[in-house]
Formats: structure tokens, sequence, C-alpha cells
């Protein structure tokens, strides 16, 4: 997976700009709110996920302009290819010259693993962002999943209102068990999905971990689910999950919301046997959530074949050199966008492509 250029068009900041990446590593330098990081945003909408900054399509937008548009020139599975994405009222995308149904449909066309400061969520806060983390992880590489889960959200919303409407309404009672088996078979698929990935994540993390920490400290990931169901086989997590749902109808009623499913879930990260969110050091936190983020790039390339491109803001600042080297020896052979204030360290150690963003224009490359 390469990219080969990209072009913006009114893209926040940018209100045009053309990169043509290094195949190896590219460093992306200048202030702080100058547009490098926007730089990777655009890169990372090109895998058909939404953004990893804001919920808001307009907000993409630069200031008042009416619209932004993305092109992008890369090569995947063997061949040269295009895709463009234009943001106004909502997104829309092409790919190789033929207009898509939604950005979603680029999903399994391009793939990235980004890496910013706020992700140290997957480690610091509550379990809202380990969720999202898997399912951005397997949106990414099973597009069948990104369907269920919003298949699985739409039924949620339509249960929670049945437990509130069911209130006032007690006839409706009878039409709850419609609800609960169409929860539990959608989140069935989402369980033994998250399942079956955590266990590959947990190898995959544990061996990069102890490389960062050479050697002096053992992670361990493991995916909690309220449904207790630890397996990959669908029908036999459907079975609990509806059981559990009956087993829990009364509580949902007093309570008017669905107390049972995945929306509930949890990634437990330990670091020596003690939770890494709780004990965990500053840099111990920081360590564990980019051995997460490299190994969600290998579980990629195992699964697709395809090296992702990494995106990286602002994440080696903090490190000592040993681990940056090690982080950089892990990306040999993929191509990586890295953001930095100042660039002469990473260099140092990588070489590769530097380009100076400022106000939102790419002044040089090197």
């Amino acid at each position: 997976m390469q990219v080969e250029s990209l072009k913006l068009e009114h893209f926040r900041n940018i209100k045009e700009a053309l990169l043509e990446p290094s195949p190896g590593v590219n460093v992306i330098y200048g202030e702080n709110a100058q547009g490098k990081t926007n730089l990777l945003e655009s890169l990372w909408l090109f895998t058909g996920c939404k953004s990893f900054r804001s919920r808001r399509d307009k907000e993409m937008v630069e200031f008042e302009e009416s619209f932004a548009k993305n092109e992008m020139h890369f090569r995947a599975f063997g061949r040269e290819q295009s895709a463009t994405l234009w943001v106004d009222k909502k997104r829309s995308a092409m790919k190789n010259g033929v207009n898509l149904r939604s950005p979603a449909e680029l999903i399994g066309s391009f793939y990235a693993v980004v890496f910013v400061p706020a992700h140290l969520s997957l480690v610091k806060d509550g379990p809202a962002f380990r969720r999202r983390f898997l399912d951005t992880a397997l949106c990414e590489i099973k597009p069948n999943y990104a369907k269920a889960l919003a298949k699985y959200n739409h039924t949620l919303v339509q249960r929670n209102a049945l437990l509130k409407d069911i209130m006032a309404h007690p006839e409706l009672l009878d039409t709850l068990d419609i609800w609960d088996d169409r929860l539990a078979t959608v989140g069935a698929y989402i369980i033994a999905e998250r399942v079956a990935y955590a266990e590959n994540l947990s190898e995959k993390t544990d061996s990069i971990y102890r490389g960062l920490s050479g050697g002096k400290e053992k992670i361990t990931v493991a995916y909690q689910n309220n449904v207790k169901a630890y397996s990959a086989d669908a029908a036999e997590v459907k079975a609990m999950l509806l059981s559990l749902l009956q087993e829990k109808r009364r509580d949902d009623l007093e309570n008017r919301i669905t107390t049972s499913g995945p929306h509930r879930d949890d990634l437990k990260i330990e670091i020596d046997g003690l939770s890494a969110r709780n004990y965990g050091s500053q840099g111990q936190q920081r360590s564990a959530a980019l051995a997460l983020k490299l190994s969600e790039a290998e579980i990629i390339k195992e699964k697709t074949g395809e090296d992702p491109v990494i995106l990286l803001d602002d994440v080696l600042s903090e490190l000592d050199v040993s681990r940056q080297d090690y982080i950089l020896n892990h990306m040999q052979d993929r191509q990586v966008f890295l953001t930095c204030c100042d660039p002469s360290n990473v260099l140092r150690l990588c070489g590769g492509k530097s380009f100076l963003v400022e106000g939102g224009q790419i002044k040089k490359a090197e």
C-alpha cells in the first residue's frame, strides 16, 4: 500500500496543496496549528472510515468555502488506483473514476493505521474508547462488520425506545421478543468477531510491548463482555446473549435501557498483572497505546496481504531514542507519515523525505 500523490482543496486550513511523498518515511514538520494533522486526517478519510477528529463533516471545509476536495493516487493490490472525496453538506466519493454510493464503500480499498495523542484514551479513559478502537479496526478489514455495527446500533435505539413506550403501553410487551432476537443475532456476530480479533491482538501487542520495554514488562490484552461469551461461534454467542436479555428484562424495563450486549463491553489491558489504566505510568500508557496500534497494522497485513500506511501524529516526542528507534524499525518496508515540530532527531533515525507545513501550505520538501 503506497500513496503516490495527495492533492487537497479547501480542506480545513489548507486552501490548496500537493504532496508527493516518499515510499518510506515522510516527516511533516512545523509549528503547532499550521495544518500538519490535517494532512494525516485527509489520508485517513480514504480508508472509508469517519474522521478521527470530528463528527461533523462541515468542520473539514475551509472557512467561508462551500466544499472540500481530496484526491489521492495510490498503489494497492498490485495496481495503480485513484480515489476522490468531496465534502460539502456530506461526504461523497469516487474510486477509479466510478462514483460510489457512499464513502464507506472505500473500505477495503486503502488501508491505514493512525495514532494521535488522543489515542492515549485507549488506555487512560473509559470502555467506550476501547470499543471504538476494536470497531474501527474491524471495520477496516471487514466491510460486513461495519454494516453489522450500524444495524446493531439502529436495533439498540429501537429496543430502548420500546422499553420506554411499554411503560405507557403495556400491550407492546409482546413485541419485545422480536427486538430481542434481532439484537441477539447481530450482537452475537459483533461479539464473536471482537473475541477473535482480541486474541490475535493480544499476542502481537505483547511482542511489540516487550520490544518497547526492553523485555522488562509484559502486557496482556483481553476482551471482556457481559455475556461472558468467549467463542468465535456466533450461533453459540447468540443463544447466550438472548438468554441474558431475557434474564435482564425486568431490569431493562425498570431502567428503560438495554443493559446487556456488546455496547457495554470492554478491552482489559494489564501491565505485569496490574491495570494499565489505574496503575500504569504515563510512559507505560503511551507505550501500551502505541503497541496496540502497531499490532493493528500487523493484523491488517496478515488479513489482507497489504501493508497499511502508518500515520503518526506527534507521538515520538516524549519517547527516548531507543523507543523511537524500535518503533521506526517496526515500520520498515511501510510508508509512514509522521508529524513533529522538530524533524532533526527523527530524520537522523529514518531518512526519507521531509515537508515543512506553514499556514496551511507545504513550503518545501527535501
